[in-house]
């Protein structure tokens, strides 16, 4: 059974949505079909989410490794792509042996310049559109996992690249109570996530980026120093990063590569490392 820290956290952060929603969201916690073992670890699940399938590609540390409970890290693919597809370009699975890693994958749906029927895999890029499906999911795999995994709530972490960048910046903003901090990678979340609580944020973006102007992107800095209580004067440079230190322990990465719209496998062992020294405190 999902224990109480997990069921508290949820419900918490579902406390503004109503009653009938709350209750249609458990009932439609099925995974309904069996769990297709690829590899040692991973897992295959298709959830049913307001009747839409959603599918996730789950890597669980082995059982006799699971002396406490575990990280997790949610993965948000781009514009199009998939999950088994990110499983193999951001393969933090094989450098956090220690936790849960959830590649999510998204559905058709989402117009934009280069897709603009909507035909491809995609995510919300706001709070309250496209039915909120994708915020949806999320809750669907977070109470999932609590009830089949002992999990860490101090440290759940969500990675996203391109439009998967910004949905990691929709979930600080509708979820950011569950998150201890988040790396988003050639896309960031603008003036949506403008006084969000404080948590630890690893920002990535490339001077040639023809997907998502690399200056747009640039404009996000500032949002997220405000939130974190950063002054901007205080950065240590390490090669094309520079790191912050914020209010509560928080802590902000700014990568700025000379490369175009990608994601930068090079940096997974340090966003790793980040994230290991990057918990949150449950107080509510």
């Amino acid at each position: 059974m999902m224990n109480n820290e997990g069921k508290r956290l949820l419900n918490f952060s579902l406390s503004n949505q109503s009653k009938e929603k709350n209750t249609m969201l458990r009932l439609l916690l099925v995974t309904f079909l069996l769990p297709c073992i690829t590899a040692i670890g991973q897992t295959t699940k298709v959830y049913n989410v307001n009747g839409q399938l959603r599918k996730a590609i789950i890597y669980a540390p082995s059982v006799s490794s699971q002396s406490q409970n575990l990280p997790v890290v949610f993965i948000f693919h781009g514009h199009g792509g998939n999950a088994d597809f990110v499983s193999r370009k951001i393969d933090i699975q094989n450098h956090y042996k220690e936790a849960l890693i959830i590649f999510m994958e998204g559905i058709p749906g989402r117009k934009s310049k280069l897709d603009p029927q909507g035909k491809l895999n995609g995510w919300q890029i706001l709070p309250n559109t496209l039915e909120n499906r994708d915020i949806d999911f999320f809750d669907i795999v977070f109470e999932d996992i609590h009830t089949n995994y002992a999990i860490d709530n101090n440290r759940i972490y969500a990675v996203g690249h391109s439009n998967g960048a910004r949905f990691a910046n929709v979930l600080w903003k509708e979820r950011g109570n569950l998150l201890a901090a988040i790396c988003s990678a050639s896309a960031q979340g603008g003036l949506m996530i403008t006084g969000l609580n404080p948590i630890s944020v690893w920002m990535y973006m490339g001077k040639e980026d023809n997907t998502v102007p690399f200056e747009n992107q640039e404009k996000s800095i500032a949002i997220v120093m405000k939130n974190l209580g950063i002054d901007g004067k205080s950065g240590v440079k390490n090669a094309d990063m520079e790191f912050f230190y914020g209010k509560q322990d928080t802590e902000l990465i700014v990568q700025k590569s000379n490369s175009g719209h990608e994601f930068p496998k090079q940096s997974i062992p340090e966003i790793v490392a980040f994230f290991k020294r990057n918990k949150k405190s449950v107080s509510e």
